[in-house]
Formats: C-alpha cells, structure tokens, sequence
C-alpha cells in the first residue's frame, strides 16, 4: 500500500514549513534593533567590554542591563519567559549551574536557555595565613590530615563559590577542616588576614593583592593549567590530580531561540576572544578569555558543571539557608 499523508498531517507539516521559512527569514534579517543582556548576580563589567565587539559585529547596540536581587533569579527569570528572538539574552554565571545544584533557582541553564558562548573564567587562588607550616598544597593536605579538625576555612556564605570549591577541596583530598562561613568574600579574606582563620579560597586579583604584601601565602590556583592571573604559582592540581575550579561568565538566550540566531550571536561574541586589548582589560578586572567555543560546547560545559556540583552537594550533604 503507498504511503499516504492524512489531511491533518499535512496541515501540521505545512505549518511546521511555514514556521520555518519564518525563523530563517527571522534570522537572516536579525538584529533589526537593540539587544538587551541581562545580568544578575555578580559584577557587569564582562557583559560591558564585550558590547563595543557585539555592536560592531551586528550593526546594533548591545545594552547592558543590571537586575541584581534574589540570587539571580529575578535576571533569570526575565530572560526564560522572553520571546526567543535573540533581542533579549541572560549574562549566565557559575552561580546558577550552583543554584541548580542546591535546588535554589528555579531555572535551569541546561533546559530553560539556548547556550551562545563561554566569555571568561576567573580562578581562585588557595591561601593560608603566614603563620600555617605549610608552603605548597602538598603540606596543606598533609598538615591537615595529622591535625583533623584543627583547621578552618573562610568562605563568603554557604552555597558561594569559594564555600564549595573549598568543599570539593576537602572531599578529594579526604580532609576534615571547618567551614566558617562570612557574608561577602572582603570579610573572609581579612579574617586570614588576621590569623582567626587558616585558609581560604579567594578570587585570583584579590588573592594576587595579598600575596604580594605578604598577608596570605598563596598555595595553588584552582585550574587545571596555570594561570596569567597567578603567576607563577602551580595548580592545586598537580598536588591533588583532578581538581578543577573556576568562576565563569557566558551567554545565553532563552529555549527556543533558532540556531542560525544563536549562530549569529556566537560569531559576534566570539570576536571579542580575539581582541588582546580587551583579554589585557579584563584581565586587570581579574578575568581571562575562555578559548574560542560553540553553542554545543558551551551546552556541554553547562551540563558537565552542574552535574559537578550536584554530586558535591549531595555527597557533602550541603544545604542551602
């Protein structure tokens, strides 16, 4: 017997057609008008410098808009509910593939947005107090087992990124050391400073600034391959084989966005991995460029952090207040 089409399938497939022949027409006229990124937790400086790249790639302005609150859910939350036309885009951070492992935000980077590009990553910088015996990672691990307990961590609050790179720290290392948690990472660097705490995880440029007038040692940077933002100073993964920890800034649109516009706005952000004027900027800002990526690699990157996350959270038992 032929194949047949039935009237309602044919009707279903002419609007499928038609709602193609649409986004692409959709897309190859894009942009048409002003881009908005929203950004929510943490500072817009990343979503700034690479405006200027954006703009001159597409012929239309990118607008940075902050909308801090809540965690970032309130910036989250704007841009999973937009039209998926690439006129509205989310300035995503290492806080909601975080969010999403403490069961904190509501959206879900790996089903809520359509990934566009990895911008930046920032690394953290172990540092212990002049005063601990212990001038590499390798004696920080050691230190810690002949002494379990004795040893305290500062971190800027329950669910940060320091509380859990510290935490991941500890859980492969086999480590038992207490987490004092502070409300925002100034007051967790100053008590190392002061000796009240032991150690902690600090963001490089911060750490960099300490290290320098000798207030902290630093011991390691938390990539896997070293870093221009630590100079000198060796992984803790050569110490502790593994172990990988970084803050991150990306773009994102919400679900649903077509491809050929996501393609067109991973090709203008990516122009600005290329700029070294804008890599020495950001740098100085205590970020550095990611390599160049695709909307698929940034998607697997998303996943594969979350899911770090996920399985820290449970197997440390953390919970957020």
């Amino acid at each position: 017997m032929p194949f047949r089409i039935r009237p309602a399938s044919r009707l279903a497939l002419v609007g499928f057609m038609l709602a193609a022949t649409a986004w692409l027409a959709q897309a190859q006229d894009y942009p048409t008008r002003f881009i908005r990124v929203i950004v929510g937790p943490g500072p817009d400086i990343v979503a700034r410098f690479f405006g200027p790249k954006v703009t001159e790639a597409l012929g239309q302005e990118l607008v940075v808009e902050p909308r801090p609150g809540a965690g970032g859910i309130i910036a989250a939350q704007s841009v999973a509910t937009a039209a998926p036309d690439g006129y509205v885009l989310l300035m995503a951070t290492a806080s909601y593939t975080i969010g999403a492992a403490l069961q904190t935000m509501p959206q879900d980077l790996r089903k809520d947005y359509a990934p566009i590009m990895l911008a930046v990553t920032a690394p953290f910088v172990l540092c212990v107090h002049p005063s601990v015996p212990a001038r590499n990672v390798a004696e920080l691990i050691a230190l810690a087992k002949a002494n379990p307990g004795k040893l305290n961590y500062a971190s800027s609050g329950i669910g940060t990124p320091p509380h859990l790179a510290a935490e991941l720290f500890k859980m492969m290392a086999g480590l038992d050391i207490v987490h004092v948690p502070f409300r925002e990472a100034n007051a967790a660097m100053n008590a190392v400073v002061a000796g009240s705490v032991q150690v902690t995880f600090s963001i490089a440029t911060v750490a960099q600034s300490q290290v320098g007038s000798g207030t902290v040692r630093g011991l390691g940077v938390s990539t896997l391959d070293p870093s221009p933002l630590a100079p000198g100073m060796p992984t803790i993964a050569s110490a502790l084989p593994g172990y990988q920890v970084a803050g991150w800034n990306g773009f994102v649109a919400p679900a649903g966005t077509p491809k050929p516009i996501i393609d067109k706005l991973n090709a203008a952000f990516q122009r600005g991995l290329d700029d070294q004027e804008l890599r020495k900027r950001l740098q100085a800002a205590g970020y550095d460029l990611a390599p160049h990526n695709t909307p698929e690699q940034f998607a697997e990157f998303i996943r594969s952090d979350t899911q770090k996350w996920i399985d820290l959270v449970q197997t440390a038992g953390i919970r957020a207040k």
